[in-house]
């Protein structure tokens, strides 16, 4: 875990949202760190912003502080506790092993992200704290959108798996009868908060 951690919470978890429909689910995602009292480092590439635009009602700030103080306002988070970072951002934490925390989800991940992480690009900061994340041998959680899948996504998913990665496909499950939008995407997010460790009500475990 980072060295940079604040007392006043529980852990440091890197998100990052990238240009794959489902911009709700890193929605969920933030508002559920935040409430689970995590501090966040959280990147959104340019795709995003458009996708969010697209998908959702959220216009979010260019300016990567403007961005942090919208969305503590937006999920009643506490003043720091969201930590925006510009994709050139090269002296951000998640940009070396020796300051990025432990934990990163890239949610949701696009196909062209998933291909430069597994590339080691690293031509902006998402890949750059992918491939720290990887070197490292710490977690990587990748929520992957899209369909049909090709060859090529398939291949750089094994790839990654076998790199230690864990690839969390945006599939919601229907066992627990969602009712809404929002029940199928607390599904897909319910997992990724297991994968992190970090207890959840929003899905019942099966079986319980």
């Amino acid at each position: 875990m980072s060295s940079n951690l604040s007392s006043n919470y529980r852990e440091i978890i890197t998100v990052a949202m990238t240009g794959a429909s489902g911009a709700q689910y890193g929605l969920r995602l933030l508002e559920c760190l935040v409430r689970a009292n995590c501090q966040i480092y959280l990147m959104i590439s340019s795709a995003a912003r458009v996708v969010l635009e697209t998908e959702t009602d959220e216009m979010l700030p260019e300016d990567a502080d403007q961005t942090s103080a919208y969305l503590e306002q937006r999920f009643e988070a506490a003043e720091g506790q969201i930590r925006v970072f510009h994709k050139e951002e090269w002296m951000a934490p998640v940009a070396s092993g020796s300051g990025a925390p432990s934990k990163m989800v890239v949610c949701p991940c696009s196909t062209g992200s998933l291909s430069s992480i597994a590339t080691g690009a690293s031509n902006n900061l998402i890949e750059r704290a992918a491939d720290v994340a990887l070197k490292e041998r710490r977690q990587l959680i990748l929520v992957v959108r899209e369909t049909p899948l090709s060859e090529i996504h398939l291949e750089n998913m094994l790839k990654l798996t076998r790199m230690g990665a864990v690839i969390l496909p945006a599939s919601p499950g229907f066992y627990n009868r969602p009712e809404t939008v929002e029940d199928m995407v607390d599904f897909v997010v319910a997992r990724v908060l297991s994968q992190l460790g970090i207890e959840q009500a929003l899905q019942p475990r099966w079986g319980g």
